[in-house]
């Protein structure tokens, strides 16, 4: 409409005589008069962005209930979804598939997800070059338009779908899976929008006479490797969609137990308008995948969740390239890793609410957040309480299928895979042995129909034991009681026993303590809270992330992670023309 109203509108004043060949060139030059004007144009984001509410799923919200019901047997009524390769926006299904199983119910198979091979992953890079030139020179307006709309899709359309993937395959209840693929996906999308345009509005603050100083904030000169992880399908998107965003393209390689979720985001991406080649969707083996990304000329930067051990692989990996003159640039390394985070209450803290704050941050998600707390710390004069109410609230802890349609209340799900039942079960085990160790609660484990582990508190007499350092990524909790007069002293056991440093909070009502706790616990945590659990970080009010062996602490939910995923360019533009060469010194007075 716009072309037609500018074509007739230059017909009728131009004094000349119209011809075929002319109405054609008078079109083009409107086409390119409109994408001109939206490269000048400074377009600001809609007004009054806020976080996304969190619907409750109440015992009153039975309309929500009942869409929830309804996109979940989508899911699972009509046999196993088949989830394809996608390069440069085409869609390949015949390939060799991995099944993603329900963690709830092992037996149901959710998806048959097609594996790519070594010539898929050439070609999924290959795209992500190809796209990059037109998607790093379309307007900002528009790459902004197609994650605001993405937004918005999930937030109305495809809210109860994108649920019910992530309740399906990822065994989250449906809170959990509303805080996580509907309001901080949401939450990302739009905040990265917004952090973005404020980025671009940062330029020079002085500009001599005769000077027009300027910064141009350019995308990569090469693609994105995005490595996203099962725990957070908001996580996933981030990783993909913050780079892409910038102007960047990426290969995208999906945790084999989110490929469900993960897929139905790519889906609404591309309906949100994502041009083919910007997000390359490869599902497959991270050892091959990996290796051909990182052998590539042009990998410019990685964006990363998941364990220390894996992260520490590819940074040796990239480092060395780097040392034998792989890549054209030094590539971004953004990482957000492990951690073995903690709850420390002083012998002032409000027993019931360090109680009810440490049962939520240990056993929400069945302790598979990477914030989650697995290292308790209580003085001996609270800890007959403590551990009372502790069992008592575990107690009243509901464990089953989340995904049930007819017991969606549940509050504790599976853990993700047998590898990961497995693993907990051994610790397990090993508690009922060690002389050190002591289960306090729970301590039980069944794989029969899905890999369910009891929330399990272990108590132990040694402030240096392994599990106090060990991340076990499950329900399972260690608590060590120390000596009320020991305070500041377990602090700094709790800083310097393990080597992550993500997520930590302190209890107490007295300010001395709570001064001290900030100051001696400085870097343990790059999250670190004050009377609250130590998870449950929002995009735009608690920016994410940790250092140490947590991570790269580039701060997801803030505008500093987009600083990695562009490369600043300065111009100087210059009015006056020289006359001479000397400088007024070389003049005799």
């Amino acid at each position: 409409m716009l072309r037609t109203t500018t074509t007739r509108t230059l017909i009728r004043t131009a004094s000349v005589r119209v011809t075929p060949t002319l109405t054609r060139a008078i079109a083009r030059n409107a086409r390119v008069g409109v994408r001109f004007a939206s490269q000048l144009a400074h377009a600001k984001v809609p007004p009054n962005l806020t976080n996304e509410p969190v619907k409750n799923f109440g015992i009153n919200d039975q309309k929500d209930w009942d869409l929830l019901r309804a996109s979940i047997t989508k899911f699972t009524d009509n046999g196993a979804l088949e989830i394809p390769i996608v390069i440069n926006g085409e869609k390949i299904y015949d390939r060799p598939t991995k099944p993603q199983v329900n963690p709830s119910k092992h037996s149901q198979v959710l998806a048959n997800v097609a594996q790519a091979s070594e010539e898929d992953i050439k070609a999924a890079i290959e795209a992500s070059k190809t796209a990059k030139a037109k998607w790093a020179s379309a307007p900002w307006a528009d790459r902004a338009a197609v994650f605001l709309k993405a937004a918005d899709l999930i937030s109305t359309k495809y809210r109860y779908d994108m649920l019910a993937a992530t309740m399906l395959g990822q065994g989250k209840n449906v809170f959990q899976a509303e805080i996580d693929c509907i309001a901080e996906l949401i939450d990302f999308f739009k905040f990265n929008v917004k952090y973005a345009e404020e980025m671009y509005q940062q330029q020079p603050i002085e500009s001599s006479p005769g000077v027009w100083n300027r910064a141009e904030y350019r995308p990569l000169e090469g693609f994105v490797y995005a490595v996203t992880p099962f725990n957070f399908t908001a996580i996933a998107g981030n990783l993909v969609g913050a780079p892409a965003l910038m102007g960047n393209t990426v290969v995208w390689k999906p945790s084999a137990t989110a490929a469900l979720s993960n897929y139905v985001l790519l889906q609404i991406l591309e309906e949100a308008g994502l041009p083919k080649g910007v997000i390359n969707f490869i599902p497959g083996s991270p050892q091959e995948v990996t290796q051909h990304v990182l052998d590539d000329r042009a990998f410019s930067a990685l964006h990363f969740t998941g364990s220390t051990d894996v992260f520490k692989q590819l940074y040796s990996k990239i480092s060395s390239n780097v040392a034998e003159d792989k890549y054209r640039d030094f590539p971004r390394i953004v990482g957000e890793t492990g951690g073995k985070n903690f709850h420390l209450v002083h012998p002032s803290a409000s027993v019931d609410h360090s109680v009810l704050s440490t049962l939520r941050g240990s056993f929400e998600y069945q302790g598979q957040k990477c914030s989650a707390t697995s290292r308790l710390f209580v003085p001996e004069s609270l800890w007959p309480e403590f551990q009372t109410k502790l069992g008592a609230a575990m107690d009243n802890i509901t464990i089953g299928n989340t995904a049930e349609p007819s017991n969606l209340q549940t509050f504790m799900g599976p853990v993700i895979h047998e590898q990961s039942f497995d693993k907990l079960a051994k610790a397990i085990d090993q508690a009922k042995t060690d002389p050190e160790l002591k289960i306090v609660k729970g301590g039980e484990y069944d794989k029969e129909a899905g890999f369910f582990v009891q929330p399990t508190v272990v108590e132990t007499t040694n402030p240096n034991h392994p599990f106090l350092t060990t991340e076990f990524f499950g329900p399972l909790l260690t608590a060590y009681v120390y000596p009320d007069a020991e305070f500041e002293n377990i602090m700094e056991t709790i800083d310097t026993a393990t080597k992550y440093a993500l997520t930590g909070s302190i209890f107490a009502r007295d300010r001395d303590a709570l001064r001290l706790a900030e100051e001696k616990l400085r870097y343990s945590a790059g999250n670190f809270y004050v009377n609250d659990k130590c998870t449950g970080a929002v995009v735009g009010q608690q920016w994410f992330g940790g250092a140490r062996m947590s991570g790269t602490n580039d701060k997801a939910g803030s505008g500093n992670i987009l600083s990695r995923f562009v490369s600043v360019r300065n111009i100087k533009e210059n009015f006056y023309e020289l006359t001479d060469f000397k400088y007024p010194s070389n003049y005799k007075n």
